[in-house]
């Protein structure tokens, strides 16, 4: 009985302690994980730019070239990168248009702002290139409509931007407003992340004035930290931010060794709740965790796509942690998207009446090639062009790179019709010409290193306002003669400052000329090509220019 007894009580009393027992914890959810890609700095370059060099694998003491980019090969890119990626968002940094080259600029950007749509790009912070003809042609762009004054000389039913610009630091003066959204909220699996874009605090000194009239650029610190708070107001704790501000790295396209510039101190002063900051501006490729958070930059021109991983807790809805890697988008692994073949082809026929336009007459050939003293006819046609351009800022005088120069202007070749497309071809980078300023040392400087290597490149063209002369006996930083320089007619003062106009390869220390670094007060104008054809329309007929700028005097 007792026994029988225990045996019933027993397995109740099993029952009875289960149920007291406290239950195992629940496992803790996957995180969420969300893929953001990015670019930045595309500059309208729907074909292939130049190509891409890097460290050769066989032999790290040797570099190699290889062909990346274009709209076709970066659609392509998009697509496979995000392929089995349920939750993702293609974004970018800034200067997806202006200073493009010619297939994007002849209609407006257009074809770029459509070829990014048809990617499925998303967001995109604005750059200072956005500003470049203005706030309202900034918002014509994103909103569609043809051109006020040119009319719709590409897509009659432009639709504008498929993406959604963003503007945080840009205030509207007049109603205090930012010109465009500040930030974007996407939801990936009922879980909010916040996406705040804006341009660097410096744009009204990159673009001309009159382009950014009523407008105020805001801190950029100021502006992350304050869209950050609205954002957490509203539940938000995954913030990624998009700023057209970057940095200078010395090592690997995925790392950020020797990294300068002012996107450390940028960074260093956000907000905690910043989880990931995608840059531009610098056109450099970098990719690592600084102050706690991920920080990205690919390249420009197409030439790379950043891909980003946000793993996401999904009780805290914050970002628990990162990777990335910028990958390069070469021609050799992503085939051409059809979609975007078909919208290139469209482009480039309607491309062909424009470019085939006559600009002017020819009254004798003007070569590109330069003489022993380093004068090139057409050389020094393009430096009067750009000086031409950018009087209204003040240039004084103009100086442009040798290496620019593609071809001349051929009597035979041209039968005497000068055509668009000929200009193209002689300066075929549709580079934004910058006006800045130097002292009088600093343009000496300057022209004391045009034979540092001892290389063709490092031959400045001169404008008509500028005049020298050099002896080959003088040593190879001091082989022009100080007091022979004159500007408009008047000797060169050390102490003065001067209004250099060159174009913004240069301007960032391009052939070598890192003197031009030291440019202060910088406006933009119009693109190289633009200034060119200006010029030729106003001179009506083109001769090659006197040869009597930088004189040899042995």
């Amino acid at each position: 009985m007792f026994r029988r007894s225990l045996s019933l009580i027993a397995p109740l009393a099993a029952a009875l302690f289960a149920g007291c027992a406290t239950p195992p914890p629940a496992a803790t959810p996957e995180p969420l994980k969300v893929q953001v890609l990015a670019i930045n700095d595309f500059h309208g370059n729907l074909l292939p730019p130049a190509p891409f060099r890097l460290q050769d694998p066989a032999d790290p003491k040797k570099s190699i070239q290889v062909p990346v980019g274009g709209s076709e090969a970066l659609a392509t890119a998009v697509k496979a990168l995000r392929a089995n990626k349920p939750h993702h968002v293609f974004v970018a940094a800034g200067d997806l248009i202006g200073a493009t080259p010619l297939l994007s600029a002849l209609f407006f950007d257009e074809p770029t702002l459509e070829s990014l749509t048809a990617m499925g790009l998303h967001l995109s912070a604005v750059g200072n290139h956005e500003f470049d003809l203005g706030s309202a042609e900034l918002l014509r762009r994103q909103r569609g409509g043809c051109h006020p004054t040119e009319g719709c000389r590409g897509n009659p039913n432009f639709k504008g931007a498929g993406f959604q610009y963003l503007a945080a630091s840009t205030v509207d003066v007049a109603t205090g407003e930012t010109l465009l959204p500040a930030y974007q909220i996407r939801h990936f699996d009922g879980v909010p992340v916040g996406f705040i874009g804006l341009s660097l605090e410096g744009t009204p000194g990159l673009v001309m004035p009159s382009a950014v009239t009523g407008l105020r650029f805001e801190d950029e610190v100021q502006t992350i930290n304050r869209w950050t708070k609205v954002l957490q107001a509203q539940g938000v704790e995954a913030i990624v931010v998009m700023i057209h501000e970057g940095g200078y790295p010395t090592g690997s396209y995925n790392g950020c060794e020797g990294m300068s510039g002012p996107i450390l101190e940028i960074v260093k002063g956000m907000s905690p709740a910043v989880d990931v900051v995608i840059t531009g501006h610098t056109h450099r490729a970098y990719n690592c965790v600084i102050d706690g958070r991920r920080v990205t930059s690919g390249d420009k021109y197409g030439s790379m796509i950043t891909d980003i991983e946000l793993q996401i807790d999904r009780r805290t809805r914050d970002v628990v942690g990162t990777q990335a890697t910028n990958v390069l988008v070469r021609l050799d692994t992503f085939a051409k998207d059809p979609e975007q073949t078909a919208l290139l082809a469209g482009y480039i026929a309607k491309a062909k009446p424009l470019t085939e336009r006559e600009v002017g007459r020819l009254a004798g050939d003007v070569p590109a090639a330069s003489r022993e003293d380093g004068n090139s006819p057409m050389g020094l046609l393009l430096a009067d062009a750009q000086l031409a351009a950018t009087r209204a800022e003040g240039a004084e005088l103009a100086l442009m790179n040798s290496c620019g120069i593609r071809a001349g202007l051929s009597l035979e070749a041209t039968k005497g019709v000068i055509r668009f497309s000929d200009l193209f071809t002689a300066q075929p980078f549709s580079n934004v010409l910058i006006t800045m300023t130097l002292s009088g040392q600093e343009l000496l400087d300057l022209l004391q290193a045009q034979w540092r290597d001892g290389k063709s490149c490092s031959r400045l063209q001169a404008s008509d306002s500028l005049r020298y002369q050099w002896s080959s006996q003088r040593p190879a930083d001091q082989r022009v003669l100080p007091e022979s320089v004159t500007v408009n007619g008047q000797p060169l003062v050390l102490t003065r400052d001067y209004r250099v106009t060159v174009n913004n390869f240069m301007a960032e220390g391009g052939d070598g000329f890192v003197g031009l670094k030291k440019g202060r007060d910088r406006r933009t104008g119009p693109t190289d090509t633009e200034a060119l054809e200006q010029y030729v329309k106003a001179l009506g007929q083109v001769r090659a220019p006197a040869l009597d700028r930088a004189r040899r005097v042995d």
